[in-house]
């Protein structure tokens, strides 16, 4: 089975490019698409996070870096398609700004690793980005570890950012691409170099083995905060 991947850009926000990058970039500020993706090609209609519901971002930001920023119904409708008419939402991770339109997708299946529900349902305060009443009365599955989910798309389990992250493998026809489980860019993964850990972080290390690992395994990278990600209307081309 191959898939066609539809990035739809829910939202943006500004940040430091140390948020993303572990001890390198601080005092860059950058803007940071919001991502839900479509994954065409099955007889599922699934989702990749949802992103934000509500944000205020300047029409500027959308014309200098040829984005189209959407709300999350008007950006289905882009691709044909309705929140109800979602069958599967896949999580990356529970942070808010990748989950708060789950609600309005009132037929879907929500898969998120288990060690990430558990921490949503109760984080530690240190991380503010929870929000654990967001996913109350909604049909969430949990997964344990790497997961053949469907025939040519996998659950890759990858934490350090988050307990749970979880980067989703999917097949296409120009190879295997791969939606990051952790927050990142284009910067997360400099050309004959190593691949540098999300700067926010639970554990450093957990981190940078998770970034390694998806950088070997995918023929097509997919950071899940890049501005290229949201100039392509279709993955691949």
């Amino acid at each position: 089975m191959e898939y066609v991947i539809r990035p739809l850009v829910i939202g943006a926000n500004e940040t430091d490019q140390g948020i993303m990058t572990y001890l390198r970039g601080y005092g860059k500020r950058i803007w940071i698409p919001i991502y839900s993706f479509v994954i065409e090609g099955g007889k599922e209609r699934i989702l990749v996070d949802t992103g934000l519901e509500q944000f205020v971002v300047p029409e500027s930001v959308g014309l200098e870096y040829g984005l189209d920023i959407l709300e999350f119904e008007e950006a289905l409708d882009t691709v044909g398609l309705k929140p109800e008419d979602i069958d599967i939402i896949i999580h990356t991770h529970l942070h808010n700004d990748h989950c708060e339109n789950d609600y309005k997708c009132s037929n879907a299946r929500i898969i998120v690793q288990q060690a990430e529900y558990d921490f949503f349902k109760n984080p530690h305060p240190l991380d503010h980005r929870y929000y654990p009443d967001l996913l109350d009365g909604l049909d969430v599955e949990c997964v344990e570890g790497d997961v053949h989910f469907r025939d040519g798309i996998d659950l890759i389990f990858s934490p350090g950012h988050t307990p749970g992250g979880q980067s989703v493998s999917i097949q296409t026809a120009a190879g295997r691409a791969v939606i990051t489980g952790f927050c990142c860019n284009e910067m997360n993964f400099p050309p004959n170099a190593p691949a540098v850990p999300p700067g926010v972080h639970i554990d450093a290390i957990a981190a940078f083995e998770s970034a390694k690992k998806i950088r070997e395994m995918a023929d097509i990278l997919i950071p899940i905060h890049d501005l290229s990600i949201g100039r392509q209307r279709r993955i691949p081309a």
